[in-house]
């Protein structure tokens, strides 16, 4: 039984290109219990399908993602709290570059055991931790891009995401809360409650 978690950072990404770790878990022999689709960014704990994803997770059951950094962006304690979450439901990691030692644990024994699961603890945690190096060193460039940019008069700030107000608006405008509103439009809380106190401030001006 598997669960998928499929994850984008903004709304000028595509979920679609992961889609295919769909076919391709039933194809390895998974049913597939849900799927789970998120544009929010993976340096976030608080993301709304990812905590329903955990929620729903049952003992024996797998979560799927495309990699690692899907799942977690976080700093290293944070990603193991997250980690721990998914373990505490009973449940496993699948995810392509993390290698599974969890059927060797089982049969093995004694040292060998300890050994492994050392093993397994650790190549999991150095996933992590790559996963947060890579954020961090985009978002590095990306400040140095801005400042390059603004040395040369060309940076205006950044655009606002339009689609993502005009969907959070219409969400509200229908009577969903903002917990539901978040998980709808694929954002986090405290967006959905940004812009509902700009729409706010905008109809009172």
């Amino acid at each position: 039984m598997a669960r998928i978690y499929i994850r984008v950072s903004t709304d000028e990404q595509d979920l679609r290109r992961q889609e295919a770790i769909v076919e391709d878990a039933k194809a390895a022999g998974y049913y597939v219990a849900a799927v789970y689709r998120e544009k929010a960014s993976g340096a976030r704990a608080d993301r709304p399908e990812l905590q329903r994803m955990i929620s729903d997770l049952q003992t024996g059951e797998v979560v799927i993602a495309e990699k690692m950094d899907r799942i977690s962006r976080l700093p290293l304690a944070d990603a193991e709290q997250l980690v721990k979450a998914i373990r505490d439901r009973g449940a496993q990691l699948a995810v392509p570059g993390v290698v599974d030692l969890s059927e060797l644990t089982e049969t093995a024994q004694g040292v060998t055991r300890i050994v492994l699961e050392s093993v397994q603890d650790m190549l999991l945690r150095l996933a992590l931790q790559i996963a947060r190096d890579d954020y961090e060193d985009r978002r590095e460039r990306q400040q140095q891009g801005i400042a390059l940019a603004k040395a040369a008069g060309r940076y205006d700030g950044r655009k606002p995401n339009r689609a993502l107000h005009t969907r959070v608006i219409a969400l509200r405008e229908r009577g969903n809360s903002i917990a539901e509103t978040a998980r709808l439009a694929g954002c986090s809380a405290s967006q959905v409650k940004r812009i509902w106190a700009q729409r706010k401030n905008n109809d009172l001006e």
